[in-house]
């Protein structure tokens, strides 16, 4: 049994950890309850059917379940229209699509949350030399950093007096980078500013990691576009693969002419059989979102108590994504505690984790992974650049219960692998 191969030290900890964390869970309780109502309504509202779950092959024209559930990501989203497809592989394949269907020849972007996450800089033509890159289709890039972890308003304001810029984009998740995740109140500030001066740039923010950790989202707050994918958040650990891009109806259907055609747009897109595992794992994702939240602030407080240092967010800080980070210090100590998790995982407990290309990404990577969809990352899972200060990012955990039992016993896995000198 796990218990009996826990430290019972750490098992002693873990339950100071339930005590001391007992009112930042139930703050995260009232905020799945309250997103559950906005999910749950969706679903009545919308009358789904089990009828709506009935495999579609071929074209896949006149979905209805489809455009339900398309209606319901709208609906929670706080958007007139939403693109759910399987047809959408990852998080950077939806904000590929995105870009591309809103950008042409000439046409400016700016990033306002700095340097985009690592497998976006070649998608953008920041590194590498793609002939599919935003940049080789002519299309302008630019950046502004945050300063102390939020907008730079008094530059972006003035540099979108100007006019000239057709979309800006904010990346809600830190990303591969030390800055604090974005809130929403954060983004609402930027968001009227900018339209104190500018009624007609795009606003896109990239969601991912953030869906449901608060009770608003992006568009309710007044972003034309928002993108993520469903093996994080809002796939609540059932969709095997999928994304989704929310927003302005006119925006929605121009993304849905890139991925399709001009002309055919929503019509056409098969469900492969995704359309139960889509509903289900929205319905479930409130639950899920909040189970993850619970188990990286449990990682957080024993990290703290161990004397760990630089992790972040702090077990009593705010959260506004489901990552957690920890500085390590050297390539031996983040090997190790990446081996740690995926030797506490579900599945392929025995892999032994080792750096290694991955592609989209500039440097070496180590990944924990031992989850039921290969790279969902709202199953507990943690992963790093091999770069200094080599610091690891964690996320994840459908269950808070076995969340607890898997940072319990990587972290014994990792106290003996350093007792014993290997």
């Amino acid at each position: 049994m796990i218990i009996q191969q826990i430290d019972p030290n750490l098992l002693e900890l873990g339950k100071q950890a339930e005590i001391d964390c007992k009112e930042i869970y139930a703050q995260m309780d009232e905020i799945c309850l309250k997103n559950s109502d906005r999910v749950l309504s969706a679903f009545i509202e919308n009358q789904v059917s089990y009828t709506d779950f009935a495999e579609m092959n071929g074209y896949g024209e006149f979905d209805e379940g489809r455009n339900k559930l398309e209606r319901i990501f709208a609906n929670v989203l706080g958007c007139e229209d939403s693109l759910v497809r399987p047809q959408i592989m990852s998080g950077t394949n939806a904000l590929y699509l995105t870009f591309s269907a809103l950008l042409k020849h000439g046409e400016t972007m700016i990033s306002l949350s700095g340097k985009p996450y690592d497998s976006l800089q070649e998608m953008v033509g920041l590194i590498g030399d793609s002939t599919q890159s935003l940049k080789a289709y002519g299309v302008k890039y630019e950046q502004i950093d945050l300063v102390n972890n939020t907008f730079d308003e008094e530059k972006i304001v003035h540099r979108l007096q100007k006019r000239d810029v057709k979309l800006v984009e904010i990346q809600r998740s830190r990303g591969y980078s030390s800055r604090h995740s974005l809130s929403i109140d954060q983004m609402a500030h930027v968001i009227q500013a900018i339209r104190r001066v500018n009624q007609d740039v795009i606003i896109m923010v990239d969601n991912c990691y953030g869906e449901l950790v608060e009770t608003l989202e992006p568009g309710h707050i007044g972003a034309d576009v928002v993108v993520g994918s469903l093996m994080k958040n809002l796939g609540g650990g059932v969709a095997s693969s999928g994304g989704y891009i929310a927003g302005r109806k006119d925006l929605i259907q121009m993304v849905a002419d890139r991925l399709t055609a001009p002309g055919i747009g929503k019509n056409l897109g098969a469900n492969f059989n995704q359309n139960n595992a889509f509903f289900k794992g929205i319905f479930m994702a409130p639950t899920a979102v909040r189970n993850a939240l619970k188990t990286q602030v449990f990682a957080a407080y024993m990290l703290e108590k161990l004397g760990y240092t630089n992790v972040s967010p702090t077990w009593q800080e705010k959260r506004t994504d489901i990552i957690q980070t920890v500085e390590l210090g050297s390539v031996d100590d983040l090997v190790q505690f990446t081996q740690g998790i995926q030797s506490a995982s579900p599945i392929d407990s025995y892999v032994r984790i080792m750096p290694a290309p991955m592609a989209g990404y500039p440097f070496d990577e180590v990944m924990a992974s031992g989850s039921f969809t290969n790279g969902s990352t709202i199953e507990l899972s943690a992963d790093a650049p091999v770069v200094p200060p080599y610091t690891l990012y964690m996320q994840g955990g459908l269950s808070f219960e076995y969340g607890k039992l898997s940072i319990l016993l990587a972290l014994t896995n990792i106290q003996k692998t350093k007792s014993s000198g290997n």
